[in-house]
Protein backbone atom coordinates (compact mmCIF):
# COMPACT_ATOMS: atom_id res chain seq x y z
CA UNK A 1 0.00 0.00 0.00
CA UNK A 2 1.54 3.35 -0.99
CA UNK A 3 1.28 6.50 1.30
CA UNK A 4 -0.50 9.47 -0.46
CA UNK A 5 1.33 12.82 0.12
CA UNK A 6 -1.31 15.39 0.97
CA UNK A 7 -0.26 19.36 0.71
CA UNK A 8 -0.03 21.50 3.35
CA UNK A 9 -0.66 24.62 2.92
CA UNK A 10 1.99 25.85 5.57
CA UNK A 11 4.61 24.04 3.08
CA UNK A 12 3.88 27.16 0.32
CA UNK A 13 2.80 29.99 2.48
CA UNK A 14 2.57 32.37 -0.67
CA UNK A 15 0.84 29.81 -2.78
CA UNK A 16 -2.76 30.86 -1.82
CA UNK A 17 -1.67 34.72 -0.82
CA UNK A 18 -3.28 36.30 -3.77
CA UNK A 19 -7.03 35.93 -3.73
CA UNK A 20 -9.33 38.77 -5.53
CA UNK A 21 -10.39 40.77 -3.07
CA UNK A 22 -13.66 40.51 -4.19
CA UNK A 23 -14.02 36.87 -2.77
CA UNK A 24 -12.97 37.77 0.46
CA UNK A 25 -15.47 36.61 3.16
CA UNK A 26 -14.51 39.87 5.52
CA UNK A 27 -13.91 42.22 2.50
CA UNK A 28 -17.04 43.99 3.18
CA UNK A 29 -15.86 45.04 6.85
CA UNK A 30 -13.94 47.95 7.01
CA UNK A 31 -10.44 48.34 6.55
CA UNK A 32 -8.05 47.26 8.75
CA UNK A 33 -5.77 49.61 10.54
CA UNK A 34 -2.84 48.73 8.61
CA UNK A 35 -4.61 49.28 5.72
CA UNK A 36 -5.35 52.42 6.70
CA UNK A 37 -1.90 53.93 7.72
CA UNK A 38 -0.40 52.54 4.56
CA UNK A 39 -3.41 53.76 2.43
CA UNK A 40 -3.17 57.38 3.35
CA UNK A 41 0.64 57.32 3.04
CA UNK A 42 0.60 56.08 -0.53
CA UNK A 43 -2.65 58.54 -1.18
CA UNK A 44 -0.43 61.56 -0.18
CA UNK A 45 2.49 60.43 -2.19
CA UNK A 46 0.15 60.46 -5.17
CA UNK A 47 -1.72 63.37 -4.60
CA UNK A 48 -4.56 61.27 -4.20
CA UNK A 49 -7.37 61.89 -1.60
CA UNK A 50 -7.49 59.31 0.83
CA UNK A 51 -10.96 57.49 1.73
CA UNK A 52 -11.13 56.37 5.58
CA UNK A 53 -14.95 54.92 4.60
CA UNK A 54 -13.22 52.24 2.62
CA UNK A 55 -13.78 48.26 2.59
CA UNK A 56 -10.69 46.00 3.42
CA UNK A 57 -11.54 44.65 -0.11
CA UNK A 58 -11.82 48.42 -1.37
CA UNK A 59 -8.57 49.48 0.31
CA UNK A 60 -6.90 46.47 -1.27
CA UNK A 61 -7.77 47.66 -4.60
CA UNK A 62 -6.55 50.92 -3.99
CA UNK A 63 -3.85 50.36 -2.43
CA UNK A 64 -2.57 47.98 -5.49
CA UNK A 65 -3.63 51.15 -7.93
CA UNK A 66 -1.73 53.66 -5.68
CA UNK A 67 1.24 51.00 -5.67
CA UNK A 68 1.17 51.16 -10.00
CA UNK A 69 0.78 54.66 -9.63
CA UNK A 70 3.85 55.57 -7.04
CA UNK A 71 5.96 52.67 -7.96
CA UNK A 72 6.02 51.37 -4.50
CA UNK A 73 5.41 47.82 -3.98
CA UNK A 74 7.17 46.78 -7.08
Amino acid sequence: MTEQATENPKDHPVGNAEKNPDDWTTGDEAMTGAQASYLKTLSEEAGETFDETLTKADASKRIDALQAKTGRGQ
